[in-house]
């Protein structure tokens, strides 16, 4: 429930504005206090009138309105909530919080605020996967701005892919889940990897794979976002470094899991990096030179199995040991191999296939497999995955597991 919690909506302009009334009286219904600012954009979609209607609350359009600055200043708007929500998150509202621009009400309230920030995007699937929108959203990821979505669906112009508005329903369960769970995984340590190995060839060629550091780099936030100390061990990724989390910085497998047995012990291990299996035996010091003759041949020496490794019986094996199967066919099946094999407690599979779109792609398809049955995630974005995971980290811990 949210008795008692004060939140600052903002909605901008976008079709989506509509499902903002729904997530007022969702809001309302759980006891929270809502009070509303509303662009103009966003006001050729819904009415003020509706939104003060279902908030009771005057709803704030202008920051140039002498009535409205003397009875409730941008400032006192922007100060006197628990959480600022935005939903739903324009690509234009974004590009101006990544900016530190401050040309209206909404976006003056949220350069002022000093509250938790989260936002729930919407837009068009181009405009959400454009470079600039995704850098745009890193950044305001480093910053610690929360967001939630956006889903992947059908949209309103009669295309489909990421950019659908997460539900009012979900919105409502991760205002929850903010003020319920931030401190849920207080006093526990976590270690997450993440991302791609690089194995020298030479001193300018590597192997390596396909992997962004996306979902790991998710996983570690979402993670330190419910509480717990952590630490992040990443292999080369243009990610931005999560914020209240420790970033270790690596290169090769055998570098990051002398980087994983350094951050021992933890309570939970979480490998979400694709490792490489292999690595050069004897990386040639100089550059190879391409001849006339043959291709030089590569021997190649087995890398260390991190997951396996972390998963091995000791008084330093985490009490909760998770990895990930990054499969292209019979997903499921190969998980369970993988999980027995490896040792670990619960094995996240995934398909990777070129036509999943997982790697470098912002949404992701999960099977939980943790020995005593198969839990089929929905597809969700790479954000979302992390933090339905964490929840369930969470719950593991509260309900006695690991002891």
């Amino acid at each position: 429930m949210l008795s008692g919690r004060r939140i600052l909506l903002i909605i901008s302009g976008g079709i989506a504005a509509y499902k903002s009334l729904e997530l007022i009286r969702r809001l309302r219904e759980r006891g929270a206090a809502v009070r509303c600012i509303m662009t103009a954009a966003a006001q050729q979609f819904v009415t003020p009138l509706a939104v003060s209607a279902l908030a009771a609350e005057k709803a704030y359009t202008d920051l140039w309105s002498l009535t409205d600055e003397s009875e409730m200043g941008h400032l006192r708007l922007a100060q006197e909530a628990d959480l600022v929500v935005v939903a739903p998150a324009t690509a234009d509202l974004l590009a101006r919080m990544a900016m530190g621009l401050a040309d209206d009400l909404a976006s003056t309230a949220l350069l002022a605020t000093d509250k938790p920030i989260l936002v729930a995007p919407a837009m068009n699937v181009r405009m959400w996967q454009h470079p600039a929108t995704q850098e745009n959203v890193a950044r305001l990821d480093a910053r610690g701005v929360r967001r939630i979505g956006p889903n992947a669906g059908p949209l309103a112009e009669g295309e489909s892919g990421m950019g659908r508005l997460a539900e009012p329903l979900e919105i409502v369960a991760a205002i929850e889940a903010f003020f319920a769970g931030s401190g849920r995984l207080k006093g526990r340590r976590a270690l997450v990897t993440s991302g791609p190995t690089h194995e020298p060839i030479d001193p300018v060629r590597y192997i390596a794979n396909r992997s962004s550091g996306k979902q790991g780099h998710a996983i570690a936030a979402a993670l330190a976002g419910l509480g717990a100390e952590t630490v992040l061990v990443s292999g080369p990724s243009r990610e931005p470094d999560p914020p209240s989390v420790r970033t270790v910085h690596v290169e090769t497998a055998r570098d990051m899991l002398a980087a994983c047995e350094a951050a021992l012990p933890v309570d939970v291990a979480v490998c979400a990096a694709a490792v490489a299996d292999w690595r050069v035996a004897a990386a040639a010091e100089q550059k190879l030179k391409k001849d006339a003759g043959a291709p030089p041949a590569l021997v190649l020496a087995e890398n260390p199995d991190i997951l396996k490794t972390l998963s091995a019986a000791g008084p330093n094996r985490p009490k909760l040991v998770i990895g990930f199967a990054a499969e292209t066919e019979h997903v499921v099946r190969h998980a369970e191999e993988k999980r027995r094999r490896k040792g670990c407690d619960w094995i996240l599979a995934n398909d990777v296939s070129p036509q999943s779109g997982t790697f470098g792609g912002d949404c992701n398809t999960i099977h939980l497999v943790d020995g005593a049955a198969v839990e089929d995630w929905p597809p969700l974005s790479k954000r979302a995955v992390a933090e339905r995971l964490a929840k369930r980290i969470a719950a593991y811990f509260a309900e006695g597991g690991g002891r």
